[in-house]
């Protein structure tokens, strides 16, 4: 029978969430069904929510950062068990057979992955749902191959952003080879860039933070962050010319960023992890000159999604969160707009009954 679920939900563009009831399907063969224990909010689900990109279907549930525990798994699972600590990051699904995921960067699907919300759901049948519905909700149903292990040494709450933010700045890391001695740029300490501080920290790298102001300089050293800049600051910023391997910039807004390009040595990359909707100028020159790149990332594959996940549990990496009931999720949102948290906002589904 499918399974009745809680949850929040934004209706229009401009309405705030509100408790909405729907069912998901009957776990199969292969699927894993998961109490959320708890949910992170993701700067990504503010756009989806507001239609930032134009093709947000309402009502929508949304939620990509999800911890929780098995409760029932399909005939055919074996990496799961009642009881398992388990998370669910951006996907749900992928096409499992183009080169992307065949290499196991599901990420890359070339007809485009499942995401956890707000894609068309084959699974419509059997839930009634004609897109996925997301982690801002008391459960969920998942295939097996899209489900993570949580490991025991991370409480379920500081676990939950792992799954989009953690591993938004883990793959760029990894793909770019920061080790011992590499020298790395974080462009806004937010929900993703402390992640990117303390993972660097851990891989061994020098760890710069570029920032608007030195308001935060105190909790990115905590971090691990070597130096603090202030990108306003011109005589600072010329001082650290052609320093950095890899610039990590977060920034989900519109912002000047050829300028941060004469930061780079040669063959140094910036990497671009922030959502924005409008064109940043980059001029040439500066690319030519050193061999610079300008590049792009999207979270990671499951299988490095689970190797972050380890990899955090073996430095004692976890997101710095501020725990909020259900029905503060939109005094979050607007909090959110305004950059006022430290550093990532998680739901407690638990406290869903405050809530009705």
């Amino acid at each position: 029978m499918p399974i009745a679920t809680r949850a929040f939900a934004a209706t229009t563009s401009t309405a705030p969430l509100t408790p909405f009831a729907f069912d998901r399907r009957d776990p199969g063969p292969d699927d894993v069904a998961i109490d959320i224990k708890f949910a992170g909010i993701c700067h990504s689900d503010l756009h989806i929510v507001k239609n930032d990109l134009g093709n947000t279907v309402y009502p929508i549930v949304p939620g990509h950062e999800i911890a929780g525990l098995v409760t029932a798994v399909g005939a055919n699972v074996t990496k799961f068990k009642v009881g398992d600590r388990v998370g669910v990051g951006c996907m749900v699904d992928s096409c499992r057979t183009c080169a992307s995921c065949v290499e196991g960067e599901e990420q890359y699907c070339i007809p485009g992955f499942t995401g956890t919300y707000g894609n068309p759901d084959k699974h419509s049948a059997e839930s009634g749902q004609p897109i996925t519905q997301g982690g801002y909700s008391d459960k969920i149903v998942v295939d097996q191959a899209f489900v993570l292990n949580i490991p025991d040494s991370i409480a379920l709450d500081v676990a939950a952003p792992l799954l989009c933010a953690g591993i938004t700045t883990y793959s760029p890391l990894k793909h770019w080879n920061i080790k011992p001695g590499s020298k790395v740029a974080v462009v806004g300490l937010g929900g993703l860039g402390h992640m990117a501080v303390k993972q660097a920290a851990a891989m061994g790298a020098e760890v710069t933070v570029l920032s608007t102001s030195d308001r935060k300089k105190a909790d990115a050293e905590r971090m691990g962050a070597k130096h603090f800049l202030i990108n306003s600051d011109k005589a600072a910023m010329k001082a650290a010319a052609e320093k950095f391997d890899l610039i990590i910039n977060t920034v989900s807004a519109t912002h000047e960023i050829a300028g941060h390009l004469q930061l780079l040595a040669h063959d140094g990359t910036m990497v671009m992890l922030g959502l924005t909707t409008e064109a940043m100028p980059v001029f040439a020159m500066p690319l030519l000159w050193r061999r610079r790149s300008v590049a792009g990332s999207l979270i990671g594959g499951i299988r490095e999604t689970q190797e972050m996940l380890d990899f955090c549990a073996e430095h004692g990496i976890a997101s710095d969160i501020e725990v909020i009931a259900p029905d503060q999720i939109n005094e979050a949102y607007a909090r959110l707009e305004k950059s006022d948290v430290r550093y990532r906002f998680v739901i407690d589904i638990e406290k869903f009954d405050q809530a009705a």
